[in-house]
């Protein structure tokens, strides 16, 4: 089975470090609610708008910055795409169809946690969800192609 948009299966080891790195240290600073000075430098933000009467307001200017929230994001979200679109050693027919039903109900079941997260979350806690949001599909995806390939195995 010749897929085009897959990368190769020697992809998947790093793609997992990063993944694992990534959702480790990310959930380490949610849940400490961890603020740090840690790689602060100076940033080109293409709109900013830090303080309602700054000078430092507007579009495409240098910001001062922390970017390691940046990096972890970056991290999860090129690890996700190296694990979830890396070929397996054996690629198939039954693997393809595993993958494509796995990234439709990813996206299905996304949306459905989006739409209840829209009716029964508020405020500022929305946004989280918002953020979290970015990577949900892919992790979705990846939990389900998974879950399906081992269960399929047995």
């Amino acid at each position: 089975m010749k897929s085009n948009y897959l990368i190769s299966n020697k992809w998947k080891i790093p793609g997992w470090i990063l993944l694992c790195t990534g959702l480790i240290v990310g959930v380490f600073l949610i849940a400490s609610e961890f603020e740090s000075d840690i790689l602060k430098i100076k940033v080109l933000s293409i709109y900013n708008d830090d303080a309602m009467f700054s000078d430092n307001s507007g579009f495409f200017k240098v910001v001062e910055n922390s970017i390691l929230d940046e990096i972890i994001a970056i991290a999860i979200i090129i690890g996700g795409l190296l694990v979830g679109f890396s070929k397996e050693k054996v690629e198939d027919e039954f693997i393809y169809k595993l993958r494509k039903d796995s990234l439709v109900w990813a996206i299905i079941f996304n949306y459905i946690v989006l739409m209840f997260s829209i009716v029964f979350i508020y405020g500022f806690t929305f946004f989280d969800v918002l953020v979290y949001n970015m990577f949900t599909p892919l992790l979705f995806f990846i939990i389900r192609f998974n879950f399906l390939k081992v269960r399929s195995s047995q």
